[in-house]
């Protein structure tokens, strides 16, 4: 199993599907990446000969970010925006959705399990 970026990468996957296994690279990337080394990407990496895997390891590695790295600079861009206090920020903040979605219904992903709230009991007045 080749691993690249500290991922084990599938060996029976076609080369396009197995790179996408690493955090921060897609279909649309992993295949550029395979054309720009001229890999088939329709052969699975057990197939692939040591240079090959060379190549992608080494292009992957120092040519974008992946894995921690992304994961890092993801969650210091979210620190950021809690920090500064913007709308977007508060949003993270109190788990709520981030990109304008509806939460009278729906939004279940970020806030979570429904909390049941009692209704208010009405006094009836008698005359």
């Amino acid at each position: 199993m080749p691993r690249i970026a500290g991922v084990d990468v599938p060996e029976h996957k076609r080369g396009v599907i197995a790179l996408t296994e690493i955090y921060g690279i897609g279909q649309s990337r992993a295949g550029s990446i395979l054309d720009e080394l001229d890999v088939n990407p329709d052969l699975r990496p057990r197939e692939w000969d040591e240079t090959q895997t060379r190549k992608v390891r080494r292009t992957i590695e120092d040519d974008y970010t992946v894995e921690g790295q992304l994961r890092t600079e993801e969650q210091m861009n979210i620190k950021r925006l809690m920090d500064i206090g913007c709308y977007r920020g508060v949003r993270h903040r109190k788990g709520l959705p981030v990109r304008g979605q509806r939460t009278r219904t729906n939004a279940r992903t970020r806030k979570g399990k429904k909390k049941t709230v009692a209704g208010q009991k009405r006094t009836v007045t008698k005359k």
